[in-house]
């Protein structure tokens, strides 16, 4: 295949996005306000994309996105990313934050720690605002120090957090979130 392709799909948060190429997925898209800005965000991120069904392989990775935001713990970590546009510190925040499951959270600095350099934590969040691939590398599971939210850059920005952190049962602050399925 040449060039990308993508594909705008619902899931239980609203219409998502996945664009990708022969080397992998490489971009997710969370929901935009309206059809149309998320047709149009996508074709800002991913310029050459066409709109196109998914093959196997993005089949797998839209069922397994779809079946997350359902709130079932599905394993995201096989799905290959097209990571030629990110930069090598990007690249090993990415797969720390790809380490979290599903109802599970890091700090920012538990990440930089992990890396070898509890100091750049500042850093690891500016790298995960960066993040190509929500869903599939879940900087959702990132937080502040002493469990805070912290920022989010999606649409939506603290509350779509929350709200994909609910989904997941993920505790807030030591405690269930008031979102739980009890």
């Amino acid at each position: 295949m040449t060039g990308h392709a993508f594909i705008l799909f619902d899931t239980t948060i609203g219409r998502c996005g996945l664009a990708w190429g022969a080397r992998g997925i490489v971009a997710v898209q969370l929901p935009e306000g309206s059809e149309r800005g998320a047709l149009a965000r996508m074709r800002r991120r991913v310029p050459d994309a066409r709109e196109a069904p998914p093959p196997p392989d993005v089949r797998l990775a839209l069922d397994g996105i779809v079946a997350l935001l359902r709130g079932e713990p599905v394993d995201l970590t096989g799905i290959a990313l097209d990571m030629d546009r990110v930069a090598p510190f990007e690249r090993r925040v990415y797969a720390v934050a790809r380490t979290i499951p599903p109802g599970s959270t890091l700090s920012y600095g538990e990440i930089a720690s992990r890396l070898g350099d509890r100091g750049a934590a500042r850093d690891v969040g500016q790298a995960l605002g960066r993040n190509p691939f929500p869903i599939i590398v879940p900087c959702h599971r990132v937080v502040a120090a002493g469990g805070k939210l912290g920022g989010f850059s999606a649409r939506g920005g603290v509350a779509t957090k929350l709200r994909l952190l609910a989904i997941e049962g993920a505790p807030l602050n030591g405690t269930r979130s008031l979102f739980d399925r009890a």
